[in-house]
């Protein structure tokens, strides 16, 4: 049975590792061609120094169904950018899906760090990876999602428009960076509305990650040990459920009913029906508030 994206060309601008493999897998199982970029290859690693590499995420969507291609690309350049639309346009003639996923700062940013105290270089560093890519590869890649009607541009964040409002998140640096990616997509989708396309801001909840995993010396069948010394890690996800979110948004006749909104996987979850890999429906920004942030003890029950 063919998937309800198949003879859908998709965008995951930095599917890597984390939410934007998620989401290019997720893409493939409902039978999408995706484009894949990064900067970590099989040839060359990123300064994350990390295994995970594009041509690995491509596979993944290869063997879930889609057709997944690896495109190498720095999406700080905008030369390099122009050229990854110009090869999907030559061997596509469309793009229907751009997910805006480049962050590349788990590196940079200091927790807790008033702006006169961070690394300014590094501050600028994440100001430049999480917001200038974003822009660049929309500045580029838009054309050829608007030439059929129909688009979708989910830009992801960390946090909904909601919660970042009223939460200081991080530091000065991550705060602006994050809270710059939701505004993109709400002015994002004063532009393409009118032109036939959806663009909305995205989050997933505490992701397990690849890196998220290693920072609590734990794998995906046993993260459950990381609650003894991080209790609260009970709401966490796989980016996979976020995955799941953009499918379901992309395969909605009547997505454009988010133009311009701040969504979240967990908010999705019930509205379309899928859940993460193990059955559940983790809802974290709704525990964050009811839960985490006001002290409670950790207890994910009627979270997930």
């Amino acid at each position: 049975m063919p998937g309800p994206l198949e003879g859908k060309v998709a965008l995951v601008a930095g599917a890597t590792r984390g939410a934007g493999r998620g989401i290019a897998v997720e893409l493939g199982v409902a039978g999408a061609t995706v484009y894949v970029t990064g900067r970590s290859t099989r040839a060359q690693r990123s300064e994350y120094d990390r295994p995970e590499t594009v041509e690995d995420t491509a596979d993944l969507v290869t063997a879930a169904g889609g057709r997944g291609i690896a495109v190498p690309t720095d999406h700080l350049e905008p030369s390099a950018v122009r050229a990854l639309v110009d090869r999907i346009d030559d061997e596509q003639g469309r793009l229907d899906i751009l997910v805006n996923d480049i962050w590349g700062g788990e590196h940079l940013f200091a927790w807790d760090t008033p702006v006169w105290e961070h690394d300014l270089d590094k501050g600028l560093r994440i100001l430049r990876l999480a917001v200038e890519t974003h822009a660049i590869t929309s500045h580029h890649a838009l054309p050829l999602l608007l030439r059929r009607p129909g688009g979708l541009v989910v830009e992801m964040t960390d946090g909904t428009a909601e919660y970042n409002r009223d939460t200081y998140r991080v530091s000065f640096f991550y705060d602006l960076a994050k809270s710059s990616v939701l505004r993109m997509a709400f002015a994002l989708g004063h532009e393409l509305g009118p032109r036939g396309a959806t663009a909305l801001a995205l989050t997933p909840g505490w992701l397990r990650s690849e890196i998220m995993l290693d920072q609590f010396g734990v794998r995906e069948d046993n993260w459950r040990d990381a609650l003894e010394r991080v209790p609260h890690f009970a709401i966490s996800e796989t980016p996979r459920y976020v995955g799941r979110a953009v499918a379901a948004l992309a395969a909605d006749p009547e997505v454009a009913r988010w133009n311009g909104q701040s969504l979240s996987s967990g908010g999705l979850a019930p509205v379309y029906g899928f859940t993460d890999l193990d059955g559940s429906r983790p809802d974290a920004w709704r525990y964050l508030v009811e839960v985490q942030d006001v002290g409670k003890p950790a207890d994910a029950t009627g979270y997930r």
